[in-house]
């Protein structure tokens, strides 16, 4: 999720018209972790004039719990646009499949479509959007790690699909994610964190243990109150788990980004919106942060969005 600041004192693009068509039209924001995803969904839904409403295709952030460890967009974020699957699922009840995703967004879509609105698919876990889209969807098929027939990528999806992939230069956006891993730390992960690990029910919570974090952290909140000498062990074990979750974070977007490629070379018509200028800005602390979002993704996401939705 994106943690810039609120944009509703800038002029609002132009609202978007709909037009009539045979499969729903569905607008997919894809991206590595932290690249922006759900802020420009946010942005276009209110482009749209609210016509549109968002289904979260983030695997952790289904969950409820540890939002800011998952790091969901916020009430105030989401400035009056409808989220769907977003913290919804009780992580106690297990590990969602991509199956299972699939009938959940799927009924989705149907809903959000069925009143004349636009459905927008917002996420990084490319597996799920893979068996929300494809036309054909095969469970115990791999199509990013798979070699076999079975494995390649389908370009026959069941919409009609708007891709946008958010990309940023890897070096950028990686120093990016270490830094919003320590505003995470300052804004309250770790008490978030405690939390978890102080609940009885914490190793039932199967949805969520493969949240960056979790296993990061659970030596830290195993060794218990600091106590005399364990002072500097426990210093040691959170400085090496905070270094363990930014190279995780890390590790997440580059896999990310591959799948993303996997899947443009498997035939899927993605638009590319170049957002690394934006994340040069942002850890300057520049003002002008804003100002080249708009320029450099607002505006060229409007107006393939725009087309798209003009398209018989």
């Amino acid at each position: 999720m994106d943690s810039s600041s609120d944009t509703s004192s800038s002029p609002p693009p132009p609202a978007l018209s709909f037009s009539r068509r045979q499969k729903e039209k569905v607008l997919v924001i894809m991206g590595a972790t932290g690249c922006g995803k759900s802020k420009l969904s946010v942005d276009l839904s209110i482009a749209c004039g609210y016509e549109a409403e968002i289904i979260n295709s983030d695997k952790m952030q289904l969950y409820r719990g540890l939002d800011i460890s998952t790091n969901k967009i916020s009430i105030p974020e989401r400035r009056g646009v409808r989220h769907h699957l977003l913290g919804d699922l009780d992580p106690a009840d297990g590990e969602l499949t991509p199956a299972d995703f699939r009938d959940l967004a799927g009924a989705a879509v149907a809903d959000i479509a069925s009143r004349g609105k636009l459905p927008v698919v917002v996420g990084g876990s490319n597996s799920f959007i893979y068996s929300l889209l494809v036309d054909r969807f095969h469970p115990g098929s791999d199509v990013f790690y798979g070699s076999g027939p079975e494995d390649r990528v389908s370009p026959q999806l069941r919409y009609d699909c708007c891709f946008l992939w958010i990309d940023v230069a890897f070096p950028v956006l990686c120093d990016y994610l270490c830094r919003r891993v320590d505003e995470m730390v300052e804004t309250g992960m770790m008490e978030e964190m405690a939390d978890f690990y102080s609940s009885e029910s914490w190793p039932g919570r199967t949805g969520l243990l493969k949240s960056i974090g979790v296993p990061e952290l659970e030596w830290y909140y195993k060794m218990g109150d600091d106590e005399g000498g364990w002072d500097t062990v426990r210093r040691s074990v959170y400085e090496d788990a905070v270094r363990k979750i930014k190279e995780n974070t890390c590790r997440l977007a580059e896999r990310q980004v591959g799948k993303i490629m996997r899947l443009k070379s498997g035939g899927w018509d993605l638009h590319r919106v170049d957002s690394t200028d934006v994340f040069r800005e942002r850890l300057r602390a520049e003002d002008e942060a804003e100002e080249v979002w708009e320029k450099e993704v607002m505006d060229p996401s409007v107006k393939i969005v725009k087309q798209f939705l003009q398209e018989e």
